[in-house]
């Protein structure tokens, strides 16, 4: 097994691309839509944003897993501290849980609301009050949990970086000192 010290081109790809999109769905629900009335027409709007943003960070999240899977990655980072090291293990892996639970809640509100049929085809008019619906306040709880393992996830970004200065954001950009297996080998499913 060849080691890398990068993550494959693609997952790094995916990683800055799904940063994006859920700190504009973050910041669309949390600072933006919560402004809007229900009555208002610009809600409708906000919400088919935040409806397609929400889709599409489902749809990636479960593609970076799966590529994840199936392609080689850095050995594990380490701060030279067990505790800090089973931080950043753990929280990487409720990233995805927040995620995921995030757009999944998100899309079980939207159908128990009957948001696409209002956003895409104008049948129907938004609820008074999406916090009549339980699902409503865990896709605000999974919000909250995923703005703070995002702040968790920067702030072990800047101690590698400002402290360690062991070059770990490296491993999560493009360039050189990547030894990845070809993509025919991801295709296939056999690792080189």
């Amino acid at each position: 097994m060849t080691l890398v010290s990068r993550y494959h081109p693609l997952l790094v790809l995916l990683h800055w691309i799904l940063a994006v999109l859920v700190i504009a769905s973050l910041a669309l629900g949390a600072l933006v839509m919560v402004k809007i009335p229900n009555a208002d027409p610009m809600k409708v709007h906000a919400l088919r944003n935040h409806l397609l943003g929400g889709a599409l960070v489902l749809v990636l999240t479960l593609a970076r897993l799966m590529l994840r899977v199936r392609t080689q990655h850095p050995a594990p980072a380490s701060a030279d501290h067990p505790w800090l090291d089973w931080l950043a293990w753990a929280s990487h892996r409720l990233m995805y849980v927040a995620v995921l639970g995030q757009a999944t809640s998100g899309l079980v509100l939207a159908l128990q609301t009957n948001l696409p049929g209002i956003v895409f085809g104008g049948a129907g008019a938004l609820p008074v009050d999406f916090w009549v619906y339980p699902m409503r306040t865990v896709h605000y709880l999974f919000s909250r949990a995923l703005m703070a393992l995002i702040a968790l996830h920067v702030t072990g970004a800047i101690y590698h970086t400002l402290f360690l200065r062991d070059g770990l954001l490296r491993r999560m950009f493009f360039g050189r000192g990547s030894s990845r297996p070809p993509i025919e080998c991801f295709v296939s499913g056999v690792r080189a």
